[in-house]
């Protein structure tokens, strides 16, 4: 029995089983990266299934009205906890969503959509509400004390930590992505406004 030659057919066939076997398991690490990294924020704990993300708080939005997780009960909601100082993610996120619930039109009504600061002390109900002035009238932002909010947190397995500044300022290390929670408050999926606005107000419409 001889063996085949170099660059024969049989074994440049095992070489390009090899390859894609070893393709295969670098796409599977990778997924599964990203499926930590969606599940366990900096510092938080990790989540170890959907359930365990949501659950009871008790806020106060920009109008000075009491909100808690029940007025999220009915309708599918985008959540996303940030700050005011926040210099771009905050800003870009919320635009992103206005874009998105600018191209809803009345729809836009059926979507809870609903900013969670990570600041309370800065964030006031006043520095709120001048705030969200600047996008959709339908965003809530809310605020409260510093154990409400961090109540608030730990129900979205979220992470929010002072970052110290020359001066004696602070800016403040922060979950970014966005939840997407169903009806009866369950967790969905992180949820990618970045995408052109029709795309994300179609993919909304589909949990009404």
């Amino acid at each position: 029995m001889t063996s085949s030659p170099p660059g024969a057919p049989g074994r440049r066939s095992r070489s390009a089983a090899l390859i894609l076997s070893l393709a295969l398991l670098v796409g599977g690490l990778g997924i599964l990266a990203l499926v930590v990294h969606f599940t366990m924020p900096r510092g938080g704990q990790m989540a170890t299934a959907p359930s365990a993300i949501g659950g009871a708080f008790q806020l106060t939005d920009q109008t000075g009205k009491p909100f808690t997780e029940q007025d999220l009960a009915g309708k599918p909601s985008l959540i996303f906890f940030g700050f005011t100082h926040c210099p771009d993610i905050c800003p870009t996120k919320l635009f992103e969503m206005t874009q998105a619930l600018d191209r809803m039109g009345a729809d836009a009504a059926k979507v809870n959509t609903v900013f969670i600061t990570v600041d309370p002390a800065r964030d006031t109900q006043e520095l709120m509400a001048a705030y969200m002035g600047s996008f959709h009238p339908t965003i809530r932002g809310l605020t409260g004390t510093d154990e409400q909010v961090q109540a608030a947190m730990r129900a979205y397995r979220a992470y929010g930590r002072r970052v110290p500044l020359e001066g004696g300022n602070y800016t403040m290390d922060h979950t970014v992505f966005v939840y997407l929670m169903d009806k009866s408050g369950r967790f969905i999926s992180t949820f990618d406004v970045a995408r052109d606005p029709a795309a994300v107000a179609q993919e909304l419409r589909r949990y009404f």
